[in-house]
C-alpha cells in the first residue's frame, strides 16, 4: 500500500507534454505509480479536485547558502513550490577557505548573507555539505564550486592575473571541490576578486571541469554596455574546453542594449549550432539586486574593505571614479551607474537604523543632501561601511518576455536574503504562473513548468528530479493555476504567495493546505567523485 495517493490531479509532468487527469502514488519517498485508471490504495488519500500536480520546482540560481542555517525551513522558497535549490552562485561560496583566510572571506560574503554571523566559512565543500545535512533543511540543496572563493584562497584579494603556479593551485582546489560533490563551477566576473581574472584563467579551470561534464555557470563580465563581447568570451571558453555552459540571470541592462533580446538569444542558438551545450536562467523582473559597492570600479576593491573605505574618502580617487563611470574608461567593467543612471538605483536596505533612506534612489538622496549623485553614493558607502544593498532598475519588459520565451531559458530567483529584499525572493515562481502564463500567455502552463523542473534538473545533472514519473523522487507541488499569485512588491517584499496548496519533499509534506509544516526532509545533492 502506498504512503500517499494524490487523486483527481491535473498532472503536468515537467517534460512539456500536454497535461492529463490522473492519480499519483508515493511510497518511501519515490513516485510509485502514475495512472489514469482507478486510484491506488494508500494510507493517506489527498483529493486534489482537479488542481495541478507537478514535479517540485528546481531553482537554478539561489543564494540560500547561509540562510539554511538561520532558517532551515527555507520559508520563502518552500511556499513557492521549490523543492531543490542550487547554491554557490556568482563564484561566491563558503568553501574552501583556510583558517588564515576565514575572517577576510567571511567579511566578503557578508553582503551576500545579510549578516556576518550568518556567513561561516568551511575548509572544504565536503565540510560545508555535511553541515547543511546536520541543519536538516526542508528542501534539497546542491552547490557549485565558486571561482571567487577558490581564487581568494590562492591570491587573496590581489587585483592581478594569476601566475602559472597559482593556476595549478586553483585547479587542484577545484578538483577537490568537485570530488566533494559540487555540481559544477560558478563565476561572477563583475565581482571581486574574480573580476581580475582573464580568459586564460577561466579556460584553465574549465579544463578541469570538462571531463566531469558538469556545467560552467557564469555571471558574465557585462550584461549592459559590453554585453555581446562578454557573451562571446563565455561561449568561446565553452567551445574551446568542451564544457556545458549556463548563463546566470540572462538580461539586457541599460538603454544601449534595450530591445536587443532577440539578438542576445540568437547568440545562444548559434552557440548550440556550433555544438556548445548552453542554457540560461532568468528571474521575471526588470530590476536586479546587489550591493551598492558593485558600482565602484575594480581598482577600488583591490586590497579589501579597509582600503576601499580609504579610497572613498580621498578626493583624487573620487575624481578618478567619476571619470571611469562617466566615460566608460575601463573595458568590460560592468559600470552599473553609467549604464542605468543614478535615478534607477534604489536603496533596499542599509546596515544602520537609518531606514528613511530605504526606498530612495541615489538621485533622490543627492537632491536631499544638495550634492551630486556620485558624492551621495560614495558618502553613503562610507557612512554605512559598505553595508548597503540596492535594487537596480536595468531592464525592459519586452526583453524579459523575449528571453523567457526561449526554450533554452529556465527559472531562478537570484533572491538575496536581507532586511528588505528584492520581491523575487518571495515571488518569482508565482509571478511566472500568474503573469507570464495566465495573464500574458507567453508560454503554455506545461512549458512554464518544464522551465521550472525538467530543464534545470537536466542542466545540473539531477537524474531523479524534475519529471513526474514512476521511479523518480517524490518531490512534488500542487497548485491552482487560476488562483496562484504573489503580492510581493518592491515596497512590501516579504509576502507569501497564494494558490500553492501542497509541497512535498522526499515524500513528506513541507507545505500542506498552504501552511508550512515542521517536516525537514531535505538533503544535500552531491555529484559522484571524478578523477581524471
Amino acid at each position: 500500500m502506498s504512503d500517499i495517493v494524490f487523486t483527481d490531479a491535473r498532472i503536468v509532468d515537467g517534460t512539456g507534454s500536454p497535461s492529463f487527469r490522473g492519480h499519483v502514488a508515493v511510497r518511501d519517498g519515490i513516485i510509485e505509480r502514475v495512472t489514469r485508471g482507478a486510484p491506488p490504495d494508500g494510507d493517506r488519500i489527498v483529493d486534489l479536485d482537479g488542481a495541478v500536480l507537478a514535479p517540485g520546482f528546481v531553482e537554478a540560481h539561489s543564494h540560500s547558502d547561509f540562510e539554511v542555517f538561520a532558517d532551515p525551513k527555507l520559508t520563502p522558497k518552500a511556499h513557492q513550490g521549490i523543492t531543490t535549490e542550487i547554491l554557490g552562485q556568482d563564484g561566491l561560496g563558503p568553501a574552501p577557505v583556510s583558517a588564515e583566510r576565514a575572517d577576510e572571506w567571511s567579511a566578503r560574503m557578508w553582503a551576500l548573507s545579510g549578516s556576518v554571523e550568518s556567513a561561516p566559512t568551511f575548509e572544504s565543500m565536503g565540510a560545508y555539505l555535511d553541515a547543511v545535512d546536520e541543519a536538516r533543511p526542508a528542501l534539497n540543496l546542491g552547490i557549485l564550486a565558486g571561482h571567487g572563493t577558490i581564487r581568494h584562497e590562492v591570491l587573496g584579494m590581489e587585483g592581478r592575473t594569476a601566475t602559472a603556479d597559482e593556476l595549478e593551485e586553483m585547479q587542484a582546489l577545484l578538483r577537490e571541490s568537485l570530488d566533494d560533490g559540487c555540481l559544477g563551477l560558478s563565476t561572477g566576473l563583475i565581482y571581486h576578486p574574480q573580476i581580475h581574472s582573464d580568459t586564460d584563467e577561466l579556460r584553465a579551470l574549465c579544463e578541469v571541469l570538462s571531463p566531469t561534464n558538469r556545467p560552467f555557470v557564469a555571471h558574465i563580465r557585462s550584461e549592459g554596455h559590453w554585453l555581446f563581447e562578454a557573451m562571446y568570451e563565455f561561449i568561446s571558453v565553452g567551445y574551446e574546453t568542451d564544457v556545458p555552459l549556463h548563463l546566470s540571470h540572462f538580461k539586457l541592462s541599460g538603454r544601449k542594449q534595450h530591445g536587443k533580446a532577440d539578438l542576445a538569444v540568437s547568440f545562444l542558438e548559434i552557440a548550440r549550432e556550433m555544438g556548445v551545450d548552453i542554457t540560461a536562467d532568468q528571474y521575471p523582473y526588470i530590476a536586479g539586486s546587489t550591493s551598492l559597492s558593485a558600482v565602484l570600479p575594480p581598482w577600488a576593491h583591490g586590497e579589501g574593505e579597509a582600503r576601499t573605505l580609504e579610497l572613498l574618502s580621498d578626493p583624487e580617487s573620487r575624481a578618478r571614479m567619476a571619470a571611469d563611470i562617466k566615460e566608460f574608461r575601463i573595458p568590460f567593467w560592468e559600470n552599473d551607474a553609467g549604464t542605468v543612471g543614478w535615478e534607477n538605483i534604489r536603496i533596499a536596505d542599509v546596515g544602520s537604523e537609518r531606514t528613511k533612506l530605504e526606498g530612495m534612489t541615489i538621485s533622490e538622496i543627492a537632491e536631499s543632501r544638495d550634492c551630486n549623485p556620485l558624492d551621495a553614493c560614495l558618502d553613503l558607502l562610507v557612512e554605512e561601511e559598505l553595508d548597503v544593498r540596492i535594487v537596480i532598475f536595468l531592464g525592459r519588459e519586452d526583453d524579459v518576455e523575449t528571453i523567457f520565451k526561449s526554450p533554452l531559458t529556465c527559472v531562478g530567483s537570484d533572491g538575496l536574503v536581507s532586511k528588505n529584499p528584492h520581491p523575487r525572493l518571495y515571488g518569482t515562481y508565482p509571478k511566472i504562473l500568474d503573469e507570464f502564463v495566465r495573464e500574458r500567455n507567453l508560454v503554455s502552463l506545461e512549458e512554464a513548468v518544464r522551465k521550472m523542473t525538467a530543464l534545470p534538473a537536466r542542466i545540473y545533472g539531477l537524474q531523479s528530479k524534475g519529471v513526474l514519473r514512476e521511479g523518480m523522487d517524490a518531490d512534488l507541488v500542487s497548485f491552482r493555476p487560476e488562483w496562484v499569485a504573489t503580492d510581493s512588491s518592491y515596497d512590501n517584499p516579504k509576502r507569501l504567495p497564494t494558490g500553492i496548496d501542497h509541497v512535498v519533499v522526499d515524500g513528506e509534506f513541507v507545505i500542506h493546505d498552504g501552511v508550512q509544516t515542521d517536516r525537514r526532509p531535505g538533503k544535500t545533492i552531491r555529484s559522484e567523485p571524478y578523477t581524471d
